[in-house]
């Protein structure tokens, strides 16, 4: 659809870029006023809030993916999510790594992604080695543990639900509706983190349809954070040789909403860390975040809010399995805690 568009002097290829940056800066405005998190929903001490706002943008984001698949939009049958032999052990393996990082870390990478907006230091730290690590999982250095732990795959006659997918449309967004609509948050809260869900069709369409160009093609994406960190730090250190791409516009502009948010809010502080200990712990959390996030085949963004939508088996399990990776590390940190009270009393 794009050549229809009359642009002379904006490829598909850099139209995207702007596209992914508008995305990016909204999903960062949306995101630092709903403390939009999953980590916060799983093991937070506000979760039935947090789980809400999740929600809620979980059930626009199948309602409108799977109505663009139904009227022709776009289709991903032939996306990566949809691939017929499933890596297993490297999607459950990344996601329990995945979980078990953010939850060391106090936040997944989409939520430090907009914390590094609003002035947090640790987030930002988080963040590069995050990007690091992924990089070097897809192209580097732990690029064999990719690639082996992928070699285990597990074929399927269908890599997506199976069944009828309106029913699995309606069954994912009605339960999902039914607890965001019970969980304490104001109207105004659900509406904006309904927002940030809408983002997710929105960016599919616009990747996948609006800027399809038979010359010039670009890859269908959304919402996600792992590839496009990886791909704004390698942007960063070498833009002479590549050139910006979707991601790295996503991840810049999430970063720039979330700084007009928080200033504008007046929540911009700087922080940063308290002790070599905590440093020590956000920096684990970081690598297996960024090991994890591609094993696993994204983050709670990439394969979650906007993978789930797609109805991918895989997308699943990669989300079930980062649950679990987080409360797993919740109890491990909370019985450390326990018995360092018991050893160490308050006097």
């Amino acid at each position: 659809m794009f050549e229809s568009l009359g642009f002379e002097t904006l490829t598909a290829p850099q139209a995207a870029v702007w596209f992914a940056l508008a995305i990016g800066a909204a999903f960062g405005i949306l995101a630092q006023i709903t403390r939009f998190c999953l980590r916060r929903a799983v093991v937070g001490e506000d979760r039935k809030a947090a789980a809400g706002v999740w929600l809620i943008a979980l059930a626009v984001a199948v309602l409108g993916t799977q109505a663009a698949v139904a009227q022709g939009l776009i289709s991903f049958a032939d996306h990566r999510f949809m691939a017929s032999d499933l890596p297993v052990l490297a999607i459950a393996a990344g996601g329990l790594m995945f979980g078990i990082g953010m939850v060391l870390t106090r936040g997944c990478i989409s939520r430090l992604t907009v914390l590094t907006g609003a002035g947090n230091l640790r987030a930002a730290l988080v963040l590069i080695v995050f990007a690091i690590t992924a990089h070097a999982t897809l192209k580097g250095v732990l690029a064999p543990v990719r690639t082996s732990l992928g070699s285990v795959t597990l074929p399927l006659d269908s890599a997506a639900l199976p069944g009828n997918p309106l029913l699995w449309t309606a069954l994912i967004a009605v339960v999902a509706l039914f607890f965001a609509l019970r969980s304490g948050n104001k109207a105004t809260t659900l509406a904006l983190a309904a927002l940030i869900g809408a983002l997710v069709p929105l960016a599919w369409v616009g990747t996948g349809f609006v800027l399809y160009d038979d010359f010039d093609p670009i890859a269908m994406q959304s919402l996600s954070f792992t590839s496009p960190a990886a791909d704004s730090i390698f942007y960063t250190v070498a833009s002479t040789a590549v050139s910006a791409n979707f991601g790295a516009g996503l991840l810049g502009g999430v970063v720039v909403g979330a700084l007009f948010a928080a200033l504008l809010s007046g929540g911009f502080e700087w922080q940063s860390f308290e002790s070599p200990r905590q440093t020590g712990r956000y920096m684990t959390g970081a690598v297996l975040m960024g090991l994890g996030g591609v094993l696993a085949g994204g983050c709670t963004v990439g394969a979650g809010l906007a993978g789930v939508p797609t109805l991918s088996l895989a997308a699943i399990l990669a989300l079930a399995s980062i649950i679990a990776g987080g409360l797993l590390a919740n109890r491990v940190l909370r019985g450390e805690t326990s018995a360092n009270t018991l050893l160490h009393p308050a006097e």
